[in-house]
C-alpha cells in the first residue's frame, strides 16, 4: 500500500522538519513538500502529487481560510487538515465551512496528528477535543483586541458585524456597502453559523470584544 503523501503548509520551518521527522517512523505517512505561504501551497499542489495538505490557518499573503476556499473550488483529489494553535470558533468553523476535512490543534497528544490524517484519508472528519469544545460552546468572550483583524472573518464580514452592532438595518447596511439587502441577510446568516450565535446580540458582543465599535 502506498503511503499518504503530505504537504505541510506552515511559516515555521521547524514545524515541517518536526513533522517529517515524526512521520519517518510511520510507514504509511510521508511528507513530500513544505510551503510557507498559501500561494506557495497552491503552486506546490500543481507540482507535487500529494494526498493531503496540513494547512496552518494563519499564513502570510493568503491566509489559510482563503487558501482553503481556493483548494475546495479548484484542486480536486486532495484532502486538507487544518493544523493550528488557534482554537477560537471563528477559525474552526471558517475552515470547516470552506471545505477542510478536519481541524487539529498543534501541541496535542503524541500520535494525534497521525490519527487525524488516517481518519481523514479513510473518509472521516477529525476535530481535536479543544476544537470540538470551541464549536459546541459557540462564541464566548475571549480578550479585548484593539481593532482585532481576525483571520477567521473576511473584511466584508467584519464590516457587516460592525454595522449590525451600530444598529443599522439590513437595507441600510446594503446601501452603505453597495450590496443587496438579500446579500446582507446571507452574510448575517453565515456569520451566525461561523460564530455559533443565535441572534444579533451575539454579533454585537463579538464586535464589542474586538473594539470595532
Amino acid at each position: 500500500m502506498c503511503p499518504t503523501r503530505i504537504i505541510v503548509a506552515d511559516t515555521n520551518d521547524l514545524v515541517a522538519i518536526g513533522i517529517s521527522a515524526r512521520f519517518a517512523e510511520e510507514a504509511d505517512l510521508h511528507v513530500v513538500g513544505h510551503a510557507r505561504t498559501g500561494k506557495e501551497l497552491l503552486e506546490l499542489i500543481t507540482q507535487v502529487k500529494a494526498d493531503l495538505a496540513l494547512l496552518e490557518v494563519s499564513l502570510p499573503e493568503m491566509d489559510g481560510i482563503d487558501t482553503m476556499r481556493h483548494i475546495h473550488k479548484h484542486c480536486e483529489g486532495i484532502k486538507v487538515l487544518a493544523h493550528s494553535l488557534l482554537t477560537e470558533i471563528e477559525y474552526v468553523n471558517s475552515m470547516l465551512i470552506e471545505g477542510a476535512d478536519g481541524y487539529v490543534v498543534k501541541n496535542g497528544p503524541k500520535g494525534e496528528l497521525a490519527e487525524a490524517i488516517r481518519t481523514v484519508m479513510d473518509g472521516g472528519t477529525y476535530l481535536s477535543p479543544t476544537a470540538r469544545e470551541s464549536v459546541a460552546a459557540g462564541y464566548q468572550f475571549t480578550n479585548k483586541h484593539m481593532g482585532g483583524e481576525y483571520v477567521g472573518l473576511t473584511t466584508r464580514e467584519r464590516e457587516i458585524i460592525r454595522l449590525v452592532a451600530l444598529q443599522y438595518g439590513n437595507a441600510e447596511i446594503g446601501e452603505a456597502l453597495g450590496i443587496s439587502e438579500g446579500t446582507v441577510k446571507t452574510h448575517r446568516k453565515n456569520l451566525m453559523h461561523k460564530l455559533n450565535v443565535r441572534g444579533v446580540a451575539g454579533l454585537v458582543k463579538y464586535a464589542m470584544d474586538r473594539r470595532w465599535i
